[in-house]
């Protein structure tokens, strides 16, 4: 543990854990809305083990470095492109994203209602979410953790970026599904998200390379625009229903009788 001392060392931590957390976003989306198809009292649950697959998943890739570099290696050639194991992976998990959220959107916008309110999809069960976190978690690691090997040399600095940004996720990831979940546009949002995400990560296997930092452009300013319209539906929610104030000059016997109905 002589590395916490060292100033590099330390740099290149808090660069990566930051760097994680980044990565971890559309790992928490995909996590809030796969949750909120639970029963309310599953749904902690599922965040947790969610982000603690996560975590393990990450890990155990660090351990494998050997094998994660052989998956860069290409494995066949269409069309004089190079595929290789990495290749396949993403574009398997991109298809997948873009399946599940235009699923998702579908039962959003047409779901047939059951009986308590909720739709047909809400029956899904706490291990099939596993199984499908645990698939994404591992294509969602692998850009995470091939980057963190491209920045710094030392495993165990590596696996502590890791930690802190799999705790830091746990801890916000409860308010972030509360908060998709409450508001229909937000969620839609989120969805959509995922879509963009599932193409890029079709792109990226495809060598079509795009940037990140133009996605997580578009996913803040769609989210800052987003904001603007909760804010003035809130606005205009308080104009429709005015808070009538008390005139603290008035008795409160006269207050009374100037707030009651007139007489029929």
């Amino acid at each position: 543990m002589e590395w916490i001392l060292e100033p590099d060392a330390l740099a290149a931590l808090l660069t990566l854990t930051l760097l994680e957390i980044v990565l971890g976003i559309d790992n928490i989306i995909f996590i809030s809305i796969l949750s909120g198809k639970l029963p309310k009292d599953q749904q902690a649950k599922a965040r947790f083990w969610g982000l603690a697959l996560a975590m393990v998943g990450r890990v155990a890739l660090l351990l494998s470095l050997a094998w994660i570099m052989r998956l860069t290696h290409d494995l066949f050639t269409v069309l004089g492109m190079g595929i290789s194991g990495k290749d396949l992976i993403l574009v398997a998990g991109g298809l997948f994203l873009l399946a599940k959220a235009t699923h998702e959107i579908h039962d959003k916008l047409e779901g047939t209602e059951s009986g308590d309110g909720s739709t047909r999809a809400a029956v899904a069960t706490f291990g099939r979410a596993m199984v499908q976190i645990l698939l994404l978690d591992v294509v969602f690691s692998l850009d995470s953790v091939i980057t963190a090997v491209g920045m710094a040399d030392r495993v165990p600095v590596m696996i502590t970026a890791i930690i802190i940004a799999i705790g830091v996720m746990m801890v916000s990831a409860g308010a972030i599904a509360r908060f998709i979940e409450n508001r229909p546009t937000v969620k839609v949002l989120a969805l959509s998200f995922l879509l963009m995400i599932g193409l890029a990560l079709i792109a990226d296997g495809l060598d079509f390379h795009i940037p990140k930092g133009y996605l997580y452009f578009a996913m803040a300013f769609s989210i800052m625009v987003e904001m603007f319209n909760l804010r003035m539906r809130t606005m205009q929610q308080h104009r429709r229903n005015p808070i009538q104030l008390r005139d603290s000059r008035l008795p409160r016997r006269l207050q009374k009788a100037s707030v009651a109905p007139p007489a029929k």
